[in-house]
């Protein structure tokens, strides 16, 4: 994988810009903790009901992908708004 091209000039943000890229952030944080959650949850219903494992493995297996898109959605936004360039 290439090395981002970084910004060859100071980056000033605004102050709506910084409160749009928390939010994102902290929007990012609430659905990974969502996802983690689902996992947590899923292996405690197999623990407790092994019947239900084959029933609770897709569910559980969805959740990887899940935090992979949350994680580069706001990766993509983190570096648009930076200036940050791939390839």
């Amino acid at each position: 994988m290439a090395a981002p091209q970084m910004p060859t000039e100071s980056v000033t943000l605004t102050v709506e810009q910084i409160g749009e890229l928390n939010r994102k952030l902290s929007d990012m944080r609430h659905d990974i903790n969502s996802n983690l959650s689902v996992i947590s949850l899923g292996a405690e219903v197999v623990k407790l009901n092994p019947a239900k494992a084959q029933e609770m493995l897709s569910k559980l297996a969805e959740q990887p992908l899940k935090i992979t898109e949350h994680i580069k959605r706001f990766s993509s936004e983190f570096e648009r708004t930076f200036g940050i360039r791939r390839g």
